[in-house]
């Protein structure tokens, strides 16, 4: 991995990315169920990643029988991005140690970021020297841009009912006229 930088205070990820007051804050999470949609995982992946801490829920984790933990936006862009470094024939030692350099990076950082493996080692490139500093190996790679990932969560996370910390749920975001269309039609 490239170098680090600098750590950035958790709270306030979630307002980067949500600036409107409206939308949800470093309180607010989505339950298991919800992230597992939201990143395309199954359950049993999700619960088996928060017991191992490949992915924690920084929001809440769970507290005994019966709790729900609840899992932030980066959280679930994690969970993207490790679904999307296993489908692509990485190891999960290999994930662990990309996870780990991600957790340290705040929101925007992870905008800027493409990771590359080759299937055994996962580079981050940030810029377009990067990305061919790495090709003129000769070897072949893929690439993950987390842009890419973020987008595809923000497009659908607000479907999803999220939850304050306090346990308050919070209704997903109404819909104007044209979804509300949309998605008729595609019932219909």
């Amino acid at each position: 991995m490239a170098e680090e930088a600098p750590i950035r205070a958790g709270s306030g990820e979630q307002g980067e990315l949500f600036p409107d007051s409206s939308l949800p804050d470093e309180y607010v999470g989505y339950r298991g169920p919800a992230a597992c949609q939201i990143s395309g995982i199954t359950y049993r992946q999700l619960d088996y990643w928060a017991r191992t801490g490949l992915v924690n829920p920084t929001i809440r984790s769970a507290q005994g029988s019966g709790s729900q933990r609840l899992y932030s936006f980066k959280d679930i862009l994690v969970l993207k991005v490790v679904k999307r470094l296993l489908d692509t024939g990485v190891s999960l030692q290999n994930i662990r140690v990309a996870v780990d350099h991600l957790r340290q990076r705040g929101v925007q950082d992870l905008a800027r970021i493409t990771l590359f493996s080759d299937g055994t080692t996962v580079y981050e490139c940030t810029s377009a020297e990067e990305v061919v500093d790495l090709l003129q190996g000769g070897q072949g790679v893929f690439g993950i841009a987390v842009s890419g990932a973020m987008r595809e969560i923000s497009g659908t996370i607000h479907e999803f009912p999220a939850e304050r910390v306090d346990g308050a749920e919070i209704d997903p975001v109404s819909e104007d006229e044209l979804s509300r269309r949309r998605r008729n039609r595609a019932i219909g």
